[in-house]
C-alpha cells in the first residue's frame, strides 16, 4: 500500500491504481516493477506538507492495488479503463501508476479530457511502433483520439514523421531548455497529466526504459505537476524500472504526492 494511502474506498477522494504492464518495452525491460518501487520508495516522505499546509493522511487516498496485465494488451487496457471510469464516477480522482506508459491510454480513454498534458523525452506520436499499435511509442496518438489538444513537455526525441506531426494545430511541443518559463492556460477544460519519468535527465531518474540525456530537473517536474494538478481530472506516473538505486520511483512518488497536495489545495 502506498504510504499515508488509508482511507476506504468509498470515502475516497483519490484512488491510486497500479498498472505494472512492461509488454513493449523497446530497450531496458522492468516497469512492470514501477507501482511496487513507487510504494515503497515513498515511504520515507514526511506526511506534511508545508506548501499547503496538510497532511497526506488526511488526502483521502485510496490504494487499490495493482491490476496485473494479460497476455491481450488491448483487452487489459479495456479492463483498467473500466476500473478508472469507475472511481471517477464515485468522485475520487484516478492515480495510475506504471508501468509502460502505455497504460496511460487507459487513463485518457476514461476521464475523457479536453487537453493532454505530458511530460516525456519522447513525442509518442506513431501510430505505431515495430507493429505494435500499441507500443508505449504511440501514446500522444493514441490521446489525441481523445482530447482536443496535447501539451508534450520537455520533449526531446522523435521520428521525423513524429516531429512532422507535432507541427500540426493540436499538438504544442514545449522543449526542455522552455518548461521552466511554461504556465497553464486552460479555461474549463478538462485535463489530463501524465508523467512519464524519462522526462527528467537521467542523470536525476536513470531508471527508465529508454533514458534521454538533456532533459529536465526534478523542481522543473514538480513545478508543472503543482500548476496543472489544479485543473487535472486524472494523473499518472509511468516508465519507473528497477535499474537504479531507487532514484526514479523517489522522484515518481514525490510527484504523485505534489499532484495530491496541489489538487485537494485547490478545491
Amino acid at each position: 500500500m502506498l504510504p499515508g494511502a488509508g482511507a476506504d474506498r468509498g470515502a475516497a477522494d483519490y484512488a491510486l491504481v497500479g498498472a505494472p504492464l512492461d509488454a513493449s518495452t523497446s530497450f531496458r525491460p522492468g516497469a512492470r516493477f514501477g507501482p511496487r518501487r513507487v510504494r515503497q520508495f515513498g515511504q520515507q516522505f514526511d506526511d506534511y506538507d508545508h506548501r499547503t499546509d496538510q497532511h497526506f493522511t488526511d488526502c483521502s487516498v485510496y490504494d487499490h492495488g495493482d491490476i496485473g496485465p494479460t497476455a491481450d494488451v488491448a483487452e487489459y487496457l479495456t479492463y483498467l479503463q473500466g476500473t478508472l471510469s469507475d472511481f471517477d464516477s464515485e468522485g475520487a480522482v484516478p492515480l495510475l501508476v506504471g508501468g509502460e506508459h502505455t497504460v496511460s491510454i487507459a487513463g485518457v480513454r476514461a476521464l475523457d479530457p479536453d487537453v493532454f498534458v505530458c511530460l516525456d523525452a519522447h513525442l509518442d506520436l506513431r501510430e505505431s511502433y515495430a507493429g505494435d499499435e500499441y507500443s508505449h511509442a504511440t501514446v500522444t496518438h493514441h490521446a489525441l483520439s481523445v482530447a482536443d489538444e496535447a501539451i508534450v513537455l520537455g520533449a526531446r526525441t522523435g521520428s521525423e514523421a513524429e516531429w512532422d506531426r507535432a507541427s500540426e494545430a493540436d499538438v504544442t511541443v514545449v522543449p526542455p531548455e522552455d518548461v521552466a518559463d511554461w504556465s497553464p492556460a486552460f479555461d474549463d477544460e478538462r485535463v489530463y497529466l501524465s508523467v512519464d519519468i524519462d522526462a527528467a535527465d537521467p542523470g536525476f531518474a536513470p531508471g527508465t526504459g529508454t533514458p534521454e540525456p538533456f532533459g529536465l530537473e526534478p523542481r522543473e517536474l514538480h513545478d508543472v505537476v503543482r500548476a496543472v494538478a489544479p485543473q487535472a481530472v486524472g494523473f499518472d506516473t509511468v516508465e519507473v524500472n528497477d535499474r537504479d538505486d531507487g532514484q526514479a520511483a523517489t522522484l515518481a512518488a514525490k510527484l504523485l504526492r505534489a499532484f495530491v497536495f496541489a489538487h485537494a489545495a485547490d478545491g
